[in-house]
């Protein structure tokens, strides 16, 4: 069996290069003239590769690095083996991402699968409007009066549900569903996102329960990207809102009448409950569950695993279960903590008593 790279380089790029692109500086003479041609961890980097330090754990690590390139704080600089061009910087990692996204252009965002095109193997509605150089990949099937905007790619197997509009330069990976709703520009929904579904509303009784129609919309805004297997629900009686920039890990589920605001950063396995409201820029870490109502205020931390159950005002950084400021709950977990040592030694010292 090969061994595939799936990700190849774009081409070489010069020391100078990257000092042009990132402000950092070659603090070891190395020529600047010097060819990268790839980008690996410390441990793992040839001579032709770059790489960076940022975390002092890896110290032992750059010792030992055959790279071409090293990425450094200035703190970090003399460590850099001699033949590896130091290249210093305040901001390590984040330099080392501008040269990656130089080289690997094509790994931020999902590649077409077949070949560009409509295929002669997807399945169009003829009233649907599609604008030049959109990309239908084989067994994606596109609904009546569906818009699609200038080149955007639906993978194989997605299914565009009839009236939805899609901006420009979208990418909308294998197996998605997308119904009742309106993308913006730039938007990424990784291979099996679901949006636009009904939510889960019932009316119940001792008879049974009745469902609610849910006839909301979901409205994406631009530059949003949906990692995979995330479910976002159409919304009741107002529209399911995701802002503009705002980025979703893998499996989320995100309730109807939700609004998310702007550039807000929701990880992993994250449950907003119906009618839930985020504000601009809020972090919600993995496993975080939000209760319906409740409202989390631009700029607020909330950390993984936490219970929301209440709102909370912006700007704040919040964990524990329920919610709280993170003060306070550090505090609780310390004094629970001991308060348990006690109770264990103590039972310890009557159980050794008893002997």
């Amino acid at each position: 069996m090969t061994d595939p790279i799936f990700f190849v380089p774009s081409g070489p790029i010069t020391l100078d290069d990257i000092v042009a692109l990132t402000g950092a500086r070659i603090a070891n003479g190395i020529d600047g003239s010097r060819q990268v041609l790839g980008v690996a961890p410390l441990d793992q980097a040839r001579s032709s590769d770059l790489t960076f330090i940022d975390n002092p754990r890896y110290t032992p690590l750059l010792a030992a690095t055959q790279a071409a390139a090293c990425f450094c704080s200035p703190k970090h600089a003399a460590a850099v083996p001699a033949g590896v061009a130091a290249l210093e910087t305040a901001k390590p990692y984040e330099a080392y991402v501008a040269v990656q996204t130089k080289l690997y252009p094509t790994s931020l965002r999902p590649a077409i699968v077949y070949g560009e095109g409509i295929s002669p193997a997807a399945h169009v509605h003829p009233t649907a409007r599609l604008e030049s150089g959109v990309t239908i990949e084989p067994a994606a099937v596109i609904g009546a009066d569906v818009e699609i905007g200038s080149n955007t790619v639906i993978g194989p197997g997605a299914v565009i549900g009839a009236g939805v509009r899609i901006g420009r330069d979208c990418s909308i990976a294998a197996g998605t569903t997308v119904t009742n709703a309106l993308i913006g520009n730039r938007v990424i929904l990784h291979p099996g996102v679901r949006v636009g579904q009904d939510g889960f509303g019932y009316q119940m009784s001792a008879k049974g329960h009745s469902k609610v129609p849910q006839i909301g919309r979901v409205v994406i805004q631009d530059d949003v990207e949906v990692g995979a297997n995330t479910t976002i629900d159409r919304g009741a009686n107002r529209d399911t809102v995701i802002g503009e920039g705002t980025k979703i890990d893998n499996q989320v589920q995100i309730g109807h009448n939700v609004v998310v605001g702007r550039h807000c950063i929701i990880i992993s396995q994250v449950a907003l409950a119906g009618s839930a409201t985020l504000g601009d820029f809020v972090v919600l870490g993995g496993k975080v569950g939000v209760l319906g109502h409740v409202t989390v205020g631009s700029g607020a931390q909330v950390a993984a695993t936490a219970s929301v159950k209440d709102d909370l005002a912006a700007g704040g950084r919040y964990g524990g279960a329920p919610a709280r400021n993170v003060r306070e709950w550090y505090r609780e977990e310390v004094a629970m903590r001991r308060l348990a040592q006690r109770e264990i030694k103590s039972g310890y010292n009557k159980d050794s008593e008893g002997e």
